[in-house]
């Protein structure tokens, strides 16, 4: 029987433990025989949100575990304990498959298991997972990333998505879909959709692409170049560009880009718009244009975007 081990150290996040927890502890009757071994190791009573959790065995346990599943940190500006780390280390470096639920992944990043591999996390903190492990390729536009023997979870309706995704890589999609369905969810989603939030840039206001962003940003249903923006901040293209990279870690167009699909996710959310009047609304021009781009950012198609927000939000 394969053992998941769930590392219970420092301050958690209770819902992606349960998470972890209901899916790997919870056989479906198809698969009731060969499923997980659930091991809860800590060194002592944990705080898991507003519970207090005591595990069944040390954090010493890791090492042996097929998987290993480190749940959510409460507070991402606490150093993991130094403790937990060095076991997702060594369980790691023993041969086992380590997994990040959400902020999770700063405990990963901690034991050096980032360095040089894809990552992400939740979208609110994923430049400080960034500037902390500057060896990690972090990415925060998925919802999660497979490298194999590491793995690590966007914000929590992706942390159950990477356990059934770990579900499917261990017993097949037929078992995958029948978890999902207890859980009264869909299939589980791909890794490269798109985190479904709007994760604007935060730049103060004496800042000095504060006013243009704002600007722009009113103009969104506008054809807009970086000449246009560059006369508009009283600047050359060029120097515009760097000061994009430095404050948006884009370009000038690709922030506009996201700046329009974003808005068109605002309206295909709050509103009964058609595709082609969206396209208008945002600067795209045609439903085609705006179907292309909102795929390639978002990871579905706006039809298929509306359709998820209108049946998690039927009002």
């Amino acid at each position: 029987m394969p053992t998941v081990a769930l590392p219970a150290a420092g301050d958690l996040l209770h819902f992606e433990l349960g998470v972890a927890y209901e899916i790997f502890g919870n056989p479906p009757r198809e698969a009731a025989e060969g499923w997980y071994d659930v091991l809860l190791c800590g060194e002592g009573p944990v705080k898991v949100g507003p519970f207090v959790v005591e595990p069944d065995h040390g954090l010493e346990r890791l090492v042996g575990a097929d998987t290993v599943i480190v749940p959510a940190c409460a507070d991402v500006d606490v150093p993991p304990p130094p403790e937990l780390v060095e076991a997702v280390r060594a369980a790691h470096e023993a041969g086992a498959r380590v997994a990040s639920l959400c902020t999770g992944a700063f405990v990963l990043g901690a034991a050096g298991l980032l360095d040089g591999r894809r990552a992400t996390t939740h979208w609110a903190h994923t430049a400080e997972l960034s500037a902390r492990h500057p060896l990690a390729v972090v990415d925060p536009d998925v919802l999660y990333t497979d490298n194999g023997s590491v793995l690590t979870a966007a914000g929590k309706a992706a942390a159950v998505d990477l356990c059934l995704h770990l579900v499917h890589l261990d017993h097949g999609a037929a078992i995958a879909n029948s978890v999902a369905r207890r859980l009264v969810m869909a299939p589980h989603r791909p890794g490269g959709q798109a985190q479904f939030v709007a994760t604007p840039v935060q730049v103060r206001g004496d800042h000095v692409l504060a006013d243009l962003l704002a600007w722009a940003q009113q103009r969104l249903d506008r054809p807009l170049t970086v000449t246009d923006l560059a006369r508009r901040a009283n600047t050359s293209p060029r120097h515009l560009g760097r000061q994009f990279r430095s404050v948006t870690g884009q370009t000038p167009l690709q922030w506009l880009l996201t700046q329009r699909v974003r808005r068109a996710q605002e309206l295909l959310e709050a509103t009964d718009e058609s595709v082609e009047a969206v396209a208008q609304a945002t600067g795209m021009g045609t439903a085609t244009t705006l179907r292309r781009q909102f795929k390639r950012v978002v990871g579905v198609s706006p039809a298929g975007y509306r359709h998820a927000f209108r049946s998690a939000n039927p009002a």
